[in-house]
C-alpha cells in the first residue's frame, strides 16, 4: 500500500512538473533566440539613389545641420549593436556612418522608424521602402516632348493677301460692287474700288505668269490662269457678264489655287527674278498715280477739273491700301530672298509709305494752291505715293545685283 502511494505521488508530482518544464524550457529557447537575432540582424539602411547630384558632391566627413538628430541617434544604435562606443570606432566604421547619415537625410521619413526599431530591439522581418517623393523640377519642352506644329507652305500668306482686299469690296463693302451700277451716287468709293481691282488685276498676272512657274517653258496653271482672264473683265460691264460674278469667279480660283499650295500640289517660287517682274508693276502703276495727283493740266491742255481730282485721289488710295496689304505678304514669303540681299529695310518702307497714303481722310478733297492756307490733298496724298515709288525703285534694283 505504501509503494502504491509513493508511486501515485510521483505520477502526480511528474504531471504537475512536466508540463511547466517544457514551458520553461521553451520559454528559454524562445528568450535566447529573440536575444541571438537582436544583437546579430543588421542595421537597415535607407535606400540610397545614386542619380542625385547632391550625394556625389557632399564629403563623407561633411555635416549639415540637418544631420544633427541622425547623428546623435546613431552612435547610440552602434553602440546597442556593438557594444562600443561611438568614439572609439575604426576609420571605416565612421565612413559607414556618415555613408548613412547621407542616405537618412534624403530619406527623412525612414530614418525615425529605423532609429525606434534599434532601440526598442524590434526585429525587421520585412520591411517595405516607401517611394521617396523627389523634388526635382520639371523637364523642360524638348523638341520629342512639344507638338510638331508645321509651318503653312510658302506662298499662302501672299495668295490671302490677294485675295482679301478685292473679296472685302465685292461681299463685305456696305452695297457691294459699286463701278457699274446703273446709278451711281458715290463717286469715291467706286474709284477706290478701281484702285484696289488694278492691283489684283497685276498681281494676278504676276503670280500666273512668273512667280507660280519655274521658268517661260513651264506650263500654267490652269486656276491662275482663269483668274488671271476673270479680273480682266470690264469693271463697269453690267450683265452678260457681270463684273462682280467674274471677280467672284476669279477669287475663287485663287482659293482652289490656294488649296492646292497647302496640299503641296502647287508651286510657289520665291527667286529675285519671280519677285522683279511684281514689283516692276507696282512701281508703274503708282509712276501713274503720282502723275495724276501732281499734274495741272490734262494732255489736251485744259486744267484738271475740279470734279476729277477727288477721283485721282480715292483711286490713288484704293492702290495704296490694296498694294500695301501685299507687299506685306511679300515680306513675309519673300523674306529669305529679301535678306539675301539686304533689302528688307527698302520694302518696310514702301510699305509705311503706302500705308500712310491709305491713311489720309479729308471731309471733302481741296485742290487749292501750294502756298495756299487751304489744303491741296493732291498734294497731300502725292507725297507718300511718290516716296514707295522711290523705295520699290530702289529695291528692284537691290535684287537685280
Amino acid at each position: 500500500m505504501g509503494t502504491n502511494g509513493d508511486s501515485a505521488r510521483g505520477f502526480e508530482f511528474k504531471k504537475f512538473a512536466t508540463p511547466r518544464i517544457i514551458a520553461g524550457v521553451a520559454i528559454a529557447f524562445i528568450v535566447l533566440w529573440a536575444l541571438i537575432v537582436t544583437f546579430s540582424s543588421p542595421e537597415p539602411t535607407a535606400p540610397q539613389t545614386d542619380s542625385s547630384p547632391h550625394d556625389a558632391s557632399l564629403p563623407a566627413t561633411t555635416e549639415s545641420p540637418s544631420h544633427t538628430a541622425t547623428a546623435e541617434t546613431a552612435p547610440k544604435s552602434q553602440a546597442l549593436t556593438d557594444g562600443v562606443s561611438s568614439h572609439e570606432a575604426a576609420p571605416s566604421d565612421h565612413a559607414a556612418a556618415a555613408t548613412e547619415e547621407r542616405a537618412t537625410s534624403h530619406d527623412t521619413a525612414h530614418a525615425p522608424a529605423a532609429t525606434e526599431a534599434h532601440e526598442t530591439g524590434t526585429t525587421p522581418s520585412t520591411h517595405t521602402a516607401t517611394p521617396k517623393t523627389t523634388t526635382s523640377h520639371a523637364l523642360p519642352a524638348t523638341a520629342m516632348m512639344s507638338p510638331t506644329i508645321k509651318p503653312p507652305p510658302r506662298g499662302v500668306a501672299f495668295v490671302e493677301a490677294a485675295i482679301a482686299p478685292l473679296d472685302y469690296e465685292l461681299n463685305d463693302r456696305w452695297w457691294g460692287w459699286r463701278p457699274n451700277d446703273i446709278i451711281n451716287v458715290t463717286d469715291n468709293v467706286n474709284n477706290f474700288q478701281l484702285g484696289v481691282l488694278e492691283v489684283t488685276r497685276r498681281t494676278a498676272v504676276a503670280l500666273a505668269e512668273r512667280i507660280s512657274r519655274t521658268g517661260t517653258t513651264d506650263a500654267y496653271d490652269e486656276n491662275l490662269e482663269q483668274a488671271m482672264n476673270w479680273f480682266m473683265v470690264k469693271a463697269t460691264s453690267y450683265w452678260f457678264p457681270s463684273a462682280e460674278s467674274k471677280y467672284e469667279d476669279g477669287l475663287d480660283e485663287f482659293r482652289v489655287y490656294l488649296e492646292k499650295l497647302k496640299a503641296g500640289k502647287a508651286s510657289f517660287y520665291t527667286r529675285t527674278d519671280n519677285l522683279i517682274p511684281l514689283l516692276s508693276t507696282f512701281e508703274d502703276l503708282l509712276g501713274s498715280c503720282d502723275e495724276n495727283l501732281v499734274k495741272q493740266v490734262n494732255d489736251d491742255g485744259s486744267p484738271v477739273s475740279f470734279f476729277v481730282i477727288d477721283d485721282y485721289f480715292y483711286y490713288t488710295q484704293g492702290v495704296a491700301k490694296s498694294m500695301a496689304t501685299v507687299l506685306e505678304a511679300v515680306h513675309h514669303d519673300f523674306l529669305l530672298t529679301l535678306e539675301s540681299r539686304n533689302s528688307t529695310d527698302l520694302l518696310h518702307h514702301a510699305i509705311l509709305a503706302c500705308q500712310r497714303a491709305s491713311e489720309i481722310d479729308p471731309w471733302i478733297i481741296l485742290d487749292r494752291d501750294l502756298s495756299s492756307i487751304l489744303a491741296n490733298h493732291r498734294a497731300n496724298m502725292a507725297a507718300p505715293i511718290s516716296h514707295a515709288r522711290f523705295y520699290l525703285g530702289q529695291l528692284i534694283k537691290a535684287l537685280s545685283t
